[in-house]
Formats: C-alpha cells, structure tokens, sequence
C-alpha cells in the first residue's frame, strides 16, 4: 500500500510539472502574467512561487567637485550644492525670503538654513526645533508642522524663521516598524493629511491605521482614516489646477528585479489600493493571501489599481508640483518625484530626480530630470534623495541624507 502509494504521489508530481511548464508557457505565448495562472484563490490549494531575490547597495562615495559637475539635468540647467555638511537632511520646506527648513530624522532636529543675499548657497544654518524621530514637515497658517514617529507638534514661526516652543497635538500615531517615515500636509480643504507607512514589507496589520493615509483637523482634532492599502506613501500632493491628491507609493519588496513597481495613485477618500494582496495592475501577491473567506478576487474588486507606475525598488520620496515661473512653462503643474534608489535588485535603479508629466489633469509618463548619482560603472553612488522643494525662487531643492547635502536645481 506504501508503494502504491508513493508510485501515485510521484505520477501526480510528474504530472503537476508538465502542467505548470505548460501554463508557463502558455503564459509567456500570451504574454500574461505567470503569477495570476498558479496563484489559487483560497488556501484550499497549493500556491508555489520561485522567485529570485537580490542585494545590491552601490558604495557610497564622497559628493567631490568632480561628481557634483558630471550630474545631468536638461538643457538651460544647471545644478549647485545649496548646503553641505548638515548630517542626513530629509524632508525640506521653502518658507520665503530665502528660508528653508530640513529635517534630520537621525538627529533629531530641524534645521533652518537661510540664502540672505540670493546667491543660491546658503550662507547661514541653525537648529530651530529638537523632537526625537521628527521627520515630515509642513507649513500652514503661519505654523510649522512637525510629525514624529508618533506625535504631531506645531510650533509659531517668528520673523527671522526660527520656532516658538512646540505644542503636542497628537501623540498616538501608529508604530513605526519597517516604515517609520511620517510625511505630513494640508490640503486645499484645510485638513491635515498624513501619512503612516506599513510595519512590515507583507502582512495584515493589527493596527488598521498603518498603511494609510490619515486625515485630521488642524489641532489634530477628529482623526479618521482616509484611505487605505498604502503601503509606504512618502511623497504626495494636490495637483495644482483639478486640485485631486495624487501620491506615489513604494511597492512591495523580494518580489523580483521588476516587481513590485512604484506606483502613482489618485487618492480618494475612502479607497482601498490593495496592499498586501493587490498590485499593479491587479496582481495577486503569492506572499500574503487575504485573511478569512475572502479570496484574491474579492479582493481585487475592492482595490483601486495605480494609474500609473515606475521603475520597481526606485523608492520614490518626496513628491512636489512646480508652480513657480523660474523654469520654462512647459513644467507649470507637473510634478518632481526624489527616487530614493533600490537596494532589492541586481542593478541600480533610482538615485535621481524624475518629472511625472501631467496632461489634462492626469499623469501620463515620467522623464528624468536630475541624474548622475550613480557612478564608478554603477558600483558607487554619492547621493540617495529624499526631500523636495520649490524655493522661493523658483529653483528646486534636492536633499541627500548620504553625504549631507542639499542641491539646486536652477534654469539658466
């Protein structure tokens, strides 16, 4: 009986393999996806997935004269260090008359750096706020907006830019986990929007307000979730004419070189987009299966799908429209998205600056604009991006929490 036994099992198991080469390639023939055709609803069956992961950092390499001057941007640009030697600057904010703030989420900090005289370096740099993990930034009503890990705190700017003593108006924000990046903004609707990041690269959450987008009034006050199935949305923003919120999202990793890719979402209140079980364009995650009797379709009928995406593992950051007149026109609207760089592939992608081309209202494909950070034949890079700003004028600001610099991106 054992024999017989384990003589089925093999005949099943030979059988099982001609099927499954079968539907790969018939897969590949059609050219759909070879993940959709194996991956089974329910649990009721096997999911088998082969799927090759990789780590790849490029070394990092110190922002010399010699790197800064071969970076690329389009033609009537040019690029300059703004400020250099400011420890792991993150997020940045241009609050007029040549100000401009900068987080340092390592130091626990927030930095004013100041350009007087125009010239495009700043020549002045002070600490203006100490909050632990402090990372997201944003301006409103004459008040900056500061969010930790947890809390929220808003604090008075005086004339000369530096900060009032800061008042707590949250302070039970979601744990951090693998995401503990908080990004903060308001709206043309006057309510605070941010954003809490997944715990983990792929799983159900426990607390349902990670992986979200959160919305509240100004003291912090009637805090709701405004969307779901978020996986890690740093950058994002309301486009300046249909004023409808657009982020871009990072995707899921160890899922290949070219999966899952970043995507850009139009954010809806209300809306779920489908992480940890949904990607893309409705791809099922082999990893996670949804929980309960719901199965991968089920799910995917109540996801919103991205309506446009990017390079897998690019890790976008800060997302910015340009609405400043300094740059041709053709840019008025569009977006600047910081793509932070892989470490999840076998070659880098990433590690520039790249617009997000908007037509009528919507995002229709993406272009770089600042590149060159990656060199020595790809081994090295001498900058991982994060922060976005457009200065007072006109010009964009670049921050890399690598070597400690803020770049400027100015039209000539």
């Amino acid at each position: 009986m054992k024999t017989n036994y384990n003589y089925l099992q093999l005949i099943f198991r030979f059988s099982l393999a001609i099927a499954l080469g079968s539907i790969f390639i018939a897969s590949c023939k059609d050219g759909d996806s070879f993940w959709d055709s194996i991956i089974p609803e329910t649990d009721k069956e096997t999911t088998q997935s082969e799927i090759k992961g990789y780590v790849f950092r490029p070394a990092l390499v110190a922002a010399s004269d010699e790197n800064v001057n071969q970076l690329k941007v389009p033609s009537g640009f040019k690029v300059n260090k703004f400020a250099d030697g400011l420890g792991k600057p993150r997020i940045l904010l241009s609050a007029g008359k040549g100000m401009v703030y900068a987080s340092d989420r390592d130091a626990g900090v927030v930095m004013l750096l100041i350009d007087a005289d125009g010239d495009g370096i700043a020549e002045d740099k002070k600490t203006v706020a100490n909050i632990k993990q402090v990372h997201g930034l944003s301006l409103y009503n004459n008040k900056l907006y500061m969010v930790a890990v947890k809390e929220v705190y808003s604090a008075d700017i005086n004339a000369d830019g530096t900060l009032g003593t800061p008042t707590m108006l949250i302070s039970d924000l979601p744990d951090g986990g693998q995401h503990p990046n908080r990004t903060i903004s308001f709206g043309p609707d006057g309510k605070m929007y941010l954003t809490v990041g997944s715990t983990c690269n792929s799983c159900p959450e426990s607390n349902m307000e990670n992986a979200t987008i959160l919305q509240a009034n100004t003291d912090g006050g009637e805090r709701k979730i405004f969307a779901k199935g978020l996986r890690n949305t740093i950058g994002f923003g309301w486009h300046p004419e249909t004023k409808e919120m657009w982020g871009m999202d990072h995707g899921i990793d160890w899922l290949g070189d070219d999966e899952q890719r970043e995507e850009v979402n139009l954010i809806k209140q209300g809306a779920d987009y489908g992480w940890p079980y949904i990607y893309g364009e409705g791809k099922y995650n082999p990893g996670t299966r949804p929980e309960g009797d719901s199965t991968y379709q089920q799910y995917l009928q109540k996801s919103t799908l991205p309506a446009l995406t990017y390079d897998a593992h690019a890790a976008p950051m800060a997302m910015t429209f340009y609405t400043a007149s300094q740059f041709p026109a053709e840019f008025k609207n569009d977006a600047f998205v910081a793509m932070r760089g892989s470490w999840n592939r076998s070659s880098p992608v990433g590690y520039k600056i790249v617009r997000m081309h908007f037509e009528n209202g919507k995002p229709v494909r993406f272009d770089d604009f600042l590149t060159g950070f990656v060199v020595n034949d790809n081994k090295a890079h001498f900058a991982r991006l994060v922060g976005l700003a457009v200065h007072t004028d006109g010009s964009l600001l670049v921050s890399d929490d690598t070597n400690g610099v803020i770049y400027r991106v100015s039209h000539q």
